[in-house]
């Protein structure tokens, strides 16, 4: 990564969102050189691992931005990165190198109707999304979440119908997601499909949508943002080979 994007943040607070969702703020002297407006575009938190190694790099989206500060949210899992273990464990005041921020990933809001997915790694991207909606937007938002006390107040158009699935162990069960999508209604129109989750369940949704008629190829970003058991340096080369052979 370009050594020009990294800085040093510090963390300025902690806050349970949910009881699988922690978000850390990050600000400090360095935010005076952060572009404006990232919500929902990504940094990479490194981690530095020796003079003659690159730094472990593990990618999270903005939440909020704020005039000195920005907001990242950790989906709470048993499996503990590098990542996860520095945010469950650090202290306000602490220092983290960041680099970015990297493009930002929305929806066309010029669509005639809108179907966002994700599972809890890809909330805070959806939450943006959603609240960058059209007012009169319509379609439907499919989250799933560790549990119920998982689910959390989103803004929202009125036309959008939020639906909250519960799935205790994310990326076990790759049907999940895709055989919820298959029973919601559609709208008249062209659609915007937006989908962001583990790996197979992510290729199950690209293949379905694929082959619907209605849906071309410029009016979806359909995503990998993790696999079960694999790192992100893995899955990053995984998500490369497979988008290759899908273009």
């Amino acid at each position: 990564m370009n050594k020009a994007n990294q800085r040093i943040l510090q963390v300025i607070r902690k806050t349970y969102v949910t009881p699988n969702m922690l978000r850390v703020t990050l600000g400090g002297p360095n935010m005076q050189q952060f572009p404006a407006d990232q919500a929902s575009a990504y940094i990479k938190l490194l981690f530095p691992r020796g003079d003659d190694q690159r730094p472990i790099a593990r990618t999270y989206t903005i939440r909020a931005q704020r005039d000195n500060e920005i907001d990242i949210d950790f989906a709470v899992h048993a499996e503990s990165g590098p990542a996860l273990s520095w945010a469950l464990n650090s202290q306000v005041g602490e220092d983290i190198l960041i680099g970015g921020p990297g493009p930002k990933k929305l929806a066309n809001p010029s669509a005639d109707w809108f179907l966002i997915v994700g599972d809890m790694t890809a909330l805070p991207a959806i939450s943006i999304n959603l609240a960058q909606l059209p007012e009169d937007a319509q379609g439907h938002a499919l989250i799933q979440v560790l549990s119920d006390d998982d689910i959390q107040p989103l803004q929202t158009p009125e036309g959008v119908t939020l639906h909250w699935q519960i799935n205790p162990e994310p990326g076990l069960d790759e049907t999940l997601l895709l055989e919820k999508v298959k029973t919601l209604p559609c709208f008249n129109g062209t659609p915007y499909i937006w989908c962001a989750c583990e790996m197979n369940s992510m290729r199950q949704l690209r293949t379905y949508f694929r082959a619907q008629p209605q849906v071309q190829r410029d009016q979806m970003y359909i995503s990998s943002y993790w696999k079960r058991g694999v790192r992100e340096e893995e899955h990053k080369s995984l998500k490369s080979r497979l988008d290759q052979d899908a273009a």
